[in-house]
């Protein structure tokens, strides 16, 4: 019987080549589309679900608080751990990292014997203690990872690096120089072990780790002694016992907080909290921005697993309609089967039969879809998402799985409504589609192009939202600025010759200096207050230390004061700059009047002076999802420049990069020369959001056809079934522009119902994911007009060709038969 079920509806397949071609590619390309997203959300929702320790690892995070303003963050002072393991006996172990985040790159050199040095930009450096690989879950292939970061100037490489600088020959035990900023300098480490990156991501994506004993950081550490308010730079990170209530020990540390940095904090004049996070929800789910890696929004995996559930719909809807539309044409086979005995449960096994078929086909072609369009979905969505039908079997399943499911859904309306028609009606030709099958597909048509719609006007939102980010003036100028990174002493001792030699050229508009230039993390801050006031009155205000061309390099505009100049030589020991923001938080009446009055900052509980020599108009020194907030300018009293800014003319951009390349190569030789653009730099800060974008986008288009298939479809139906009806019309006098009309217009009023629906629904969603961003497009009615229109358009599009069809039809072929 089941033999019989597929024999037959493979035949019913073959004689409806149309239908079953327009059913299968829905439904394939659907599958396959939801297939890829899918990917995508376990490739998000995997980071580190691997870690061995998972169930019992937590980040310490810190929720600051100041003037009832609070903001969460993953630093922590470095002595944070280690306290709160010596104060809870719930806290078996402990370990704090350190991002390398002065710099974006950091300088790795290998001097082998007898050959040139091997020298290499490399991202994403950690400082590490001892106990870090003891609990976060490596695969080294060399050395040790219990004792690899507990002697000084130790070193673990990713293995990708130890080939790239040792070839095939053994890492282990042999030393490298290391020019990092933020440990101080040059310093020569020790090899001491080689990991093996895992095939699931992690929150902290480090490529190599330097020890915390013997760095830098930790004599700077030991200097600042224990003080929990302040350099809250850190990563710790605490394992407790085994079936411990997180939330439990969470709720002793307002407590733990009074007790050991009560006075800090007063002295610093703001408060914090602190909080546990499980290291699997980092992130997803622990609302901190930078945890080592960007963290991920649920915001946009609902998003984009809302669309892989939608267009899946969008594919059943036009099998639905399809199957139903088609219903007149298959009333006489049911009838006949009726009367030769068949029962309505057989006729229902038939038909999902049909259904069951055609979902096991599309899904096959889905698969092979999905294996070819993999690598370049992982490219739009840019992560390293593959598909394997070995690594991935168990997704396989699931999709099979869901594949039987769709093929269910699609098909159990069809089965029940035509298994329902009375065979003694349908034998005498009185068959027509009934009020409630008509009602029922118009409003899945309805549903179907209310998705597109909503998807059209997100995807039109995003992208004049990202356009918007590209091109709005920043307060400075972002175009032709070449960024140098100065890692080695050789580099930074080298600044001012560099600077004087590049100059020289004509095509240079300008060159400066500075430890941070605008788009880039910078940790460096000082809580301001000016006279008069109390340290509790202070306002936290970035600060970023350059030489004194560097404004002038970046045209940020002068609003009051002036610039610093090498005229004025006590600039460099206590003037400062500020923005028009911090003057105004500070408590000075207008930027004029704040010039040459002093401002203070406690240091180790003494305060510093400076003085505003000039303020700056406001820019945009992070991205435009943050508002600008106050920023200061101080003089770099050393050479200690983490970057070189050139400010290139527009005319020979490519030959004043050459001219640079060969002044470095004369002065800092035996280093790779390495730039990037400021312009560009600026716009890593939108990846999710350009990603979110992109996705949308492609998406939307693929819903679009899906919709739009299913729309010919009933379209071309419609026109069959009205042959005859067109045929009279056209004897008696009706135009072919009147039939077009009268075939399309019912449509077309579906897909403005739809509009009218779809609208407010994307007004509301965009509205939110709008308000995440300080500055923003404004939600004009224009977009939901031209949404609406471009709606209709295609709707129009797709209709026409069937309704010219029949409108151009000969009337004596449809009418020789009456």
């Amino acid at each position: 019987m089941l033999k019989n079920y597929f024999k037959i509806a493979w035949r019913s397949m073959l004689k409806n080549k149309t239908a079953t071609a327009i059913n299968i590619f829905g439904l394939s390309v659907g599958l396959a589309a939801c297939m890829l997203l899918v990917l995508y959300v376990v490739y998000e929702t995997s980071y580190d679900k691997y870690q061995k320790n998972k169930e019992n690892l937590f980040l310490v995070g810190t929720t600051f608080i100041k003037e009832g303003k609070e903001n969460n963050t993953a630093g922590t002072p470095a002595i944070m751990g280690q306290t709160m393991q010596q104060e809870f006996p719930e806290v078996m172990g402990s370990t704090k990292i350190l991002q390398i985040f002065t710099e974006d790159k950091t300088l790795l050199r290998y001097s082998p014997e007898n050959s040139a040095p091997r020298t290499f930009y490399e991202e994403r450096g950690y400082i590490a203690d001892s106990m870090y690989f003891n609990l976060f879950t490596y695969n080294f292939v060399e050395g040790n990872p219990s004792q690899a970061l507990t002697n000084p100037r130790s070193v673990v490489l990713s293995e990708e690096i130890a080939r790239k600088m040792f070839g095939n020959q053994p890492a282990l035990n042999k030393r490298i120089l290391i020019s990092s900023n933020l440990n101080g300098g040059d310093a020569d480490f020790l090899v001491t072990g080689v990991f093996k990156p895992q095939s699931t991501p992690s929150h902290i994506d480090g490529r190599f780790f330097i020890s915390y004993t013997g760095s830098a950081i930790e004599g700077y550490v030991k200097e600042q002694g224990r003080n929990f308010a302040n350099n809250n730079m850190f990563f710790t990170y605490l394992f407790l016992k085994d079936g411990l209530d997180a939330t439990a020990l969470a709720k002793k540390f307002p407590a733990f907080m009074k007790k050991y940095a009560g006075e800090d904090l007063k002295q610093a004049g703001f408060d914090k909290r602190q909080y546990l996070v499980s290291v699997s929800d980092i992130h997803l789910r622990s609302d901190i921005e930078n945890t080592g890696t960007a963290s991920g929004s649920l915001t946009y995996l609902y998003i984009l697993g809302s669309i892989a559930v939608f267009i899946l719909l969008i594919a059943c809807i036009n099998f639905m309609n399809l199957a139903t539309a088609r219903s007149s044409k298959r009333s006489a086979e049911v009838g006949v089967r009726k009367v030769l005995g068949a029962e309505k449960s057989g006729l229902i096994k038939q038909f999902l039969g049909e259904s069951l078929l055609m979902a096991i086909i599309a899904f096959a072609i889905a698969m092979l879809l999905v294996k070819l369009f993999a690598p370049v979905f992982a490219l739009i969505a840019g992560q390293p998402i593959t598909f394997s039908f070995n690594a991935d079997y168990s997704l396989v399943i699931y999709f099979f799985i869901l594949a039987i499911i769709t093929g269910l859904l699609a098909g159990t309306y069809p089965a029940f409504y035509l298994s329902s028609f009375k065979p003694v009606k349908v034998l005498k030709g009185r068959f027509s589609n009934t009020l409630a099958a008509i009602t029922i597909r118009k409003g899945l048509v309805v549903f179907q192009f209310v998705i597109s719609v909503a998807l059209i006007i997100s995807a039109t939102v995003i992208q004049k939202q990202m356009s918007f980010l590209r091109s709005k003036d920043l307060g400075f100028a972002k175009d032709q600025q070449l960024i140098i990174p100065l890692r080695s002493e050789k580099a930074k001792l080298a600044y001012s010759v560099l600077k004087n030699e590049i100059s020289r050229n004509k095509e240079v508009l300008s060159v400066g200096a500075s430890v941070y230039y605008p788009g880039i993390f910078n940790p460096e801050d000082n809580n301001f207050y000016k006279q008069g006031q109390a340290v509790t009155q202070a306002k936290h205000t970035r600060t970023n230390r350059v030489d004194n061309t560097l404004l002038k390099t970046l045209d940020i505009k002068l609003s009051a004061g002036r610039l610093f100049s090498p005229e004025f030589t006590a600039d460099s020991s206590n003037a400062i700059i500020l923005n028009e923001k911090a003057v105004a938080d500070i408590g000075f009446e207008s930027p004029q009047k704040s010039v040459g009055q002093k401002i203070f900052f406690n240091f180790n509980g003494q305060p510093i002076e400076r003085t505003i020599v000039g303020v700056v108009k406001d820019f945009n020194f992070e991205d435009l999802q943050q508002p600008i907030t106050p920023y200061a300018f101080t003089l770099n009293e050393s050479t200690n420049f983490n970057y070189l800014i050139v400010h290139g003319s527009t005319n020979s951009l490519q030959s004043t990069i050459a001219y640079v390349e060969d002044i470095w190569k004369k002065q800092v030789q035996n280093e790779p020369f390495e730039y990037s653009f400021l312009d560009a730099d600026f716009q890593k800060n939108y990846a999710s959001q350009q990603k979110l974008s992109s996705m949308v986008s492609y998406f939307t288009i693929i819903a679009i056809l899906i919709s739009c298939l299913g729309l010919f479809a009933l379209a071309t139906f419609s026109a069959e079934q009205r042959i005859k009806e067109i045929g009279v019309r056209k004897v008696l006098g009706a135009s072919a522009k009147s039939i077009v009309t009268l075939l399309s217009k019912d449509f077309l009023k579906l897909v403005l119902i739809a509009s009218v629906i779809a609208s407010p629904i994307a007004w509301v969603v965009m509205r939110k994911w709008l308000n995440g961003f300080a500055y923003r497009i404004d939600l004009g009615w224009s977009v939901f007009a031209l949404t609406i229109g471009l709606a209709v358009l295609i709707a129009l599009l797709t209709i026409s060709f069937q309704a010219i069809r029949a409108a151009l039809a000969n009337p004596v072929k449809s009418l020789r038969t009456e």
